[in-house]
Protein backbone atom coordinates (compact mmCIF):
# COMPACT_ATOMS: atom_id res chain seq x y z
CA UNK A 1 0.00 0.00 0.00
CA UNK A 2 1.30 3.44 -0.90
CA UNK A 3 0.92 6.54 1.26
CA UNK A 4 0.82 8.93 -1.70
CA UNK A 5 -2.23 10.69 -0.27
CA UNK A 6 -0.52 11.71 2.98
CA UNK A 7 2.25 13.88 4.37
CA UNK A 8 3.74 13.62 7.84
CA UNK A 9 3.82 16.34 10.46
CA UNK A 10 7.60 16.39 10.03
CA UNK A 11 7.24 17.12 6.31
CA UNK A 12 4.72 19.90 6.87
CA UNK A 13 6.79 21.52 9.61
CA UNK A 14 9.73 21.64 7.22
CA UNK A 15 7.63 23.27 4.48
CA UNK A 16 5.65 25.87 6.42
CA UNK A 17 5.88 29.11 4.50
CA UNK A 18 6.54 27.56 1.08
CA UNK A 19 4.88 29.98 -1.36
CA UNK A 20 3.39 27.20 -3.47
CA UNK A 21 1.86 25.34 -0.48
CA UNK A 22 -1.77 25.77 0.50
CA UNK A 23 -2.62 24.45 3.98
CA UNK A 24 -6.33 23.84 4.45
CA UNK A 25 -8.19 23.30 7.72
CA UNK A 26 -11.36 21.42 6.74
CA UNK A 27 -12.64 20.71 10.25
CA UNK A 28 -16.36 19.95 10.39
CA UNK A 29 -18.59 18.51 13.09
CA UNK A 30 -21.97 16.80 13.08
CA UNK A 31 -24.69 19.37 13.86
CA UNK A 32 -25.74 17.58 17.06
CA UNK A 33 -22.31 18.18 18.62
CA UNK A 34 -22.84 21.94 18.81
CA UNK A 35 -19.24 22.50 17.71
CA UNK A 36 -18.13 24.92 15.02
CA UNK A 37 -15.13 24.19 12.85
CA UNK A 38 -14.88 27.88 11.91
CA UNK A 39 -14.89 29.03 15.54
CA UNK A 40 -12.31 26.44 16.54
CA UNK A 41 -10.13 27.48 13.60
CA UNK A 42 -10.00 31.02 15.00
CA UNK A 43 -8.87 29.64 18.35
CA UNK A 44 -6.12 27.36 17.02
CA UNK A 45 -4.85 26.30 13.60
CA UNK A 46 -1.64 25.43 11.81
CA UNK A 47 0.23 28.61 10.80
CA UNK A 48 -0.61 29.75 7.29
CA UNK A 49 -3.76 27.61 7.05
CA UNK A 50 -7.04 28.82 5.58
CA UNK A 51 -10.44 27.50 6.63
CA UNK A 52 -12.43 25.36 4.18
CA UNK A 53 -16.09 25.55 5.19
CA UNK A 54 -17.64 22.25 4.10
CA UNK A 55 -21.16 23.64 4.46
CA UNK A 56 -20.53 26.97 2.71
CA UNK A 57 -18.43 25.75 -0.24
CA UNK A 58 -21.41 23.75 -1.45
CA UNK A 59 -24.56 23.82 -3.53
CA UNK A 60 -26.82 25.39 -0.93
CA UNK A 61 -29.78 25.52 -3.32
CA UNK A 62 -30.05 21.72 -3.51
CA UNK A 63 -31.79 21.29 -0.17
CA UNK A 64 -29.25 18.61 0.75
CA UNK A 65 -26.27 19.08 3.08
CA UNK A 66 -22.89 20.14 1.66
CA UNK A 67 -23.44 18.90 -1.90
CA UNK A 68 -20.71 19.65 -4.43
CA UNK A 69 -20.98 23.19 -5.78
CA UNK A 70 -20.75 24.10 -9.44
CA UNK A 71 -17.20 24.33 -10.79
CA UNK A 72 -17.39 28.14 -11.11
CA UNK A 73 -18.52 28.54 -7.50
CA UNK A 74 -15.75 26.24 -6.27
CA UNK A 75 -13.11 28.08 -8.31
CA UNK A 76 -14.24 31.43 -6.90
CA UNK A 77 -14.16 30.13 -3.31
CA UNK A 78 -10.70 28.65 -3.70
CA UNK A 79 -9.31 31.73 -5.43
CA UNK A 80 -10.72 34.02 -2.76
CA UNK A 81 -8.82 32.02 -0.12
CA UNK A 82 -5.59 32.55 -2.04
CA UNK A 83 -5.46 28.99 -3.33
CA UNK A 84 -4.74 28.59 -7.02
CA UNK A 85 -3.37 26.69 -9.94
CA UNK A 86 0.04 25.08 -9.60
CA UNK A 87 -0.08 24.88 -5.82
CA UNK A 88 0.36 21.87 -3.59
CA UNK A 89 -2.35 21.34 -0.98
CA UNK A 90 -2.25 19.78 2.47
CA UNK A 91 -5.60 19.23 4.17
CA UNK A 92 -6.23 18.42 7.83
CA UNK A 93 -9.00 18.45 10.42
CA UNK A 94 -9.36 18.59 14.20
CA UNK A 95 -10.40 14.92 14.55
CA UNK A 96 -7.30 13.33 13.01
CA UNK A 97 -9.06 11.98 9.93
CA UNK A 98 -12.68 12.91 9.35
CA UNK A 99 -13.82 15.84 7.21
CA UNK A 100 -10.33 16.34 5.75
CA UNK A 101 -11.13 13.38 3.51
CA UNK A 102 -14.17 15.24 2.15
CA UNK A 103 -12.02 18.27 1.24
CA UNK A 104 -9.37 15.95 -0.27
CA UNK A 105 -12.03 14.27 -2.42
CA UNK A 106 -13.59 17.61 -3.44
CA UNK A 107 -10.27 19.09 -4.53
CA UNK A 108 -9.44 15.96 -6.49
CA UNK A 109 -12.90 15.94 -8.08
CA UNK A 110 -12.36 19.48 -9.35
CA UNK A 111 -8.98 18.71 -10.88
CA UNK A 112 -6.37 19.53 -8.23
CA UNK A 113 -3.39 17.31 -8.94
CA UNK A 114 -1.32 17.47 -5.74
CA UNK A 115 -3.55 17.05 -2.69
CA UNK A 116 -2.35 15.38 0.50
CA UNK A 117 -3.83 14.81 3.93
CA UNK A 118 -1.84 15.53 7.08
CA UNK A 119 -1.44 12.15 8.76
CA UNK A 120 -2.84 12.36 12.27
CA UNK A 121 -4.29 15.82 11.60
CA UNK A 122 -4.36 18.65 14.12
CA UNK A 123 -4.32 16.32 17.18
CA UNK A 124 -0.96 14.85 16.15
CA UNK A 125 0.42 18.30 15.27
CA UNK A 126 -0.59 19.71 18.65
CA UNK A 127 0.55 16.59 20.48
CA UNK A 128 4.04 17.23 19.15
CA UNK A 129 3.88 20.83 20.47
CA UNK A 130 4.34 22.28 17.00
CA UNK A 131 3.45 25.94 16.35
CA UNK A 132 -0.18 27.03 16.52
CA UNK A 133 -1.69 30.25 15.19
CA UNK A 134 -4.84 32.10 16.21
CA UNK A 135 -4.98 35.07 13.87
CA UNK A 136 -6.05 34.36 10.30
CA UNK A 137 -3.61 35.02 7.49
CA UNK A 138 -4.90 37.01 4.52
CA UNK A 139 -3.63 35.66 1.23
CA UNK A 140 -3.76 37.48 -2.08
CA UNK A 141 -6.50 36.11 -4.38
CA UNK A 142 -5.39 33.64 -7.02
CA UNK A 143 -6.84 31.92 -10.05
CA UNK A 144 -8.09 28.38 -9.51
CA UNK A 145 -9.23 26.44 -12.56
CA UNK A 146 -11.95 23.96 -11.66
CA UNK A 147 -13.38 21.26 -13.89
CA UNK A 148 -15.44 18.47 -12.38
CA UNK A 149 -14.27 14.94 -13.15
CA UNK A 150 -17.48 12.88 -13.28
CA UNK A 151 -15.57 9.72 -12.32
CA UNK A 152 -15.42 11.00 -8.73
CA UNK A 153 -19.12 11.53 -8.07
CA UNK A 154 -22.33 9.56 -8.47
CA UNK A 155 -25.85 10.90 -8.90
CA UNK A 156 -28.95 9.11 -7.63
CA UNK A 157 -29.84 7.75 -11.08
CA UNK A 158 -26.40 6.19 -11.40
CA UNK A 159 -26.82 4.45 -8.05
CA UNK A 160 -30.16 3.06 -9.22
CA UNK A 161 -28.38 1.60 -12.26
CA UNK A 162 -25.65 0.13 -10.08
CA UNK A 163 -28.29 -1.93 -8.29
CA UNK A 164 -28.65 -3.91 -11.54
CA UNK A 165 -24.91 -4.49 -11.97
CA UNK A 166 -23.88 -7.75 -10.29
CA UNK A 167 -20.19 -6.83 -9.98
CA UNK A 168 -20.67 -3.34 -8.54
CA UNK A 169 -20.40 -2.80 -4.78
CA UNK A 170 -21.89 0.06 -2.78
CA UNK A 171 -20.33 0.42 0.66
CA UNK A 172 -21.93 2.47 3.44
CA UNK A 173 -19.82 4.29 6.04
CA UNK A 174 -22.60 4.82 8.60
CA UNK A 175 -22.64 2.90 11.90
CA UNK A 176 -24.08 -0.61 11.67
CA UNK A 177 -27.20 0.21 13.72
CA UNK A 178 -28.18 2.97 11.29
CA UNK A 179 -27.36 0.77 8.27
CA UNK A 180 -29.56 -2.02 9.61
CA UNK A 181 -32.39 0.36 10.55
CA UNK A 182 -32.11 -0.32 14.29
CA UNK A 183 -31.31 3.33 15.09
CA UNK A 184 -33.02 6.48 13.79
CA UNK A 185 -31.25 8.83 11.44
CA UNK A 186 -29.93 12.05 13.00
CA UNK A 187 -31.57 14.12 10.27
CA UNK A 188 -35.38 14.36 10.56
CA UNK A 189 -37.66 12.97 7.88
CA UNK A 190 -35.41 10.14 6.73
CA UNK A 191 -36.36 6.47 6.64
CA UNK A 192 -34.09 4.00 8.39
CA UNK A 193 -32.14 1.29 6.59
CA UNK A 194 -29.82 1.08 3.60
CA UNK A 195 -29.61 0.91 -0.18
CA UNK A 196 -30.59 -2.64 -1.27
CA UNK A 197 -27.55 -4.81 -1.89
CA UNK A 198 -25.14 -2.35 -0.27
CA UNK A 199 -22.50 -3.46 2.21
CA UNK A 200 -21.77 -1.99 5.62
CA UNK A 201 -18.27 -0.71 6.42
CA UNK A 202 -18.49 1.81 9.29
CA UNK A 203 -15.75 4.36 8.69
CA UNK A 204 -14.21 3.79 12.11
CA UNK A 205 -13.20 0.28 11.03
CA UNK A 206 -10.63 1.68 8.56
CA UNK A 207 -9.10 4.01 11.18
CA UNK A 208 -6.77 3.55 14.10
CA UNK A 209 -5.77 6.32 16.52
CA UNK A 210 -7.16 9.02 14.23
CA UNK A 211 -5.32 7.83 11.13
CA UNK A 212 -6.01 5.46 8.26
CA UNK A 213 -4.95 1.87 8.83
CA UNK A 214 -2.01 0.58 6.82
CA UNK A 215 -1.27 -2.37 4.58
CA UNK A 216 -2.73 -5.73 5.66
CA UNK A 217 -4.81 -4.14 8.43
CA UNK A 218 -6.58 -1.90 5.93
CA UNK A 219 -7.15 -4.74 3.46
CA UNK A 220 -8.49 -6.87 6.31
CA UNK A 221 -11.11 -4.22 7.16
CA UNK A 222 -12.56 -4.63 3.66
CA UNK A 223 -12.31 -8.42 3.65
CA UNK A 224 -14.07 -8.70 7.02
CA UNK A 225 -17.13 -7.03 5.50
CA UNK A 226 -17.11 -9.13 2.33
CA UNK A 227 -15.87 -6.31 0.08
CA UNK A 228 -13.74 -7.27 -2.91
CA UNK A 229 -11.09 -4.68 -3.74
CA UNK A 230 -10.78 -5.97 -7.32
CA UNK A 231 -14.43 -5.12 -8.09
CA UNK A 232 -15.84 -1.58 -8.53
CA UNK A 233 -16.61 0.11 -5.21
CA UNK A 234 -18.90 3.11 -4.76
CA UNK A 235 -19.13 4.82 -1.37
CA UNK A 236 -22.02 6.36 0.54
CA UNK A 237 -22.86 7.51 4.08
CA UNK A 238 -25.27 9.93 5.75
CA UNK A 239 -24.40 13.10 3.85
CA UNK A 240 -21.23 12.48 1.85
CA UNK A 241 -18.56 13.26 4.46
CA UNK A 242 -17.51 9.87 5.85
CA UNK A 243 -18.09 8.31 2.42
CA UNK A 244 -14.95 10.25 1.44
CA UNK A 245 -13.01 8.41 4.16
CA UNK A 246 -13.99 5.14 2.51
CA UNK A 247 -13.07 6.55 -0.91
CA UNK A 248 -9.63 7.37 0.46
CA UNK A 249 -9.36 3.91 2.03
CA UNK A 250 -10.30 2.20 -1.25
CA UNK A 251 -7.60 4.13 -3.11
CA UNK A 252 -4.96 3.52 -0.45
CA UNK A 253 -5.77 -0.20 -0.40
CA UNK A 254 -5.39 -0.44 -4.17
CA UNK A 255 -9.09 -0.98 -4.83
CA UNK A 256 -11.29 0.11 -7.75
CA UNK A 257 -13.04 3.32 -6.68
CA UNK A 258 -16.22 3.85 -8.71
CA UNK A 259 -17.40 7.18 -7.27
CA UNK A 260 -18.94 8.73 -4.18
CA UNK A 261 -22.72 9.09 -3.98
CA UNK A 262 -22.89 12.77 -3.04
CA UNK A 263 -26.55 12.82 -1.97
CA UNK A 264 -25.99 9.74 0.19
CA UNK A 265 -28.68 8.79 2.72
CA UNK A 266 -29.81 12.42 3.14
CA UNK A 267 -31.21 12.09 -0.38
CA UNK A 268 -31.92 8.36 -0.72
CA UNK A 269 -33.66 8.02 2.62
CA UNK A 270 -35.95 10.97 1.90
CA UNK A 271 -37.35 9.74 -1.42
CA UNK A 272 -40.25 7.31 -1.83
CA UNK A 273 -38.89 6.24 -5.23
CA UNK A 274 -35.67 4.90 -3.68
CA UNK A 275 -35.98 1.36 -2.29
CA UNK A 276 -34.82 0.68 1.26
CA UNK A 277 -33.75 -2.50 3.05
CA UNK A 278 -33.33 -3.10 6.76
CA UNK A 279 -31.37 -5.71 8.66
CA UNK A 280 -27.84 -6.99 7.99
CA UNK A 281 -26.30 -6.64 4.53
CA UNK A 282 -27.50 -9.07 1.88
CA UNK A 283 -24.82 -8.90 -0.83
CA UNK A 284 -25.85 -9.25 -4.45
CA UNK A 285 -24.95 -12.46 -6.19
CA UNK A 286 -22.15 -12.21 -8.69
Amino acid sequence: MTRENFVTTEWLAAHLGDPDLGIIDASWHMPATGRSGAAEFQQAHIPGAVFFDVDAIADRASGLPHMLPEARQFAEAMGAMGLGDGMRFVVYDSHGLFSAARAWWTLRAFGAKDVRILEGGLPKWRGETRPIAQSSETRAPRRFTAKLDPAFVLEREQVHRMLEQPTAQIIDARPSDRFEGRAPEPRPGLRSGHIPGSLSLPFGEVLIDGALKRGPALAAAFAARGIALDRPIATTCGSGVTAAILALAVEEAGGRFAGLYDGSWAEWGSRADCPVETGPARPKAG
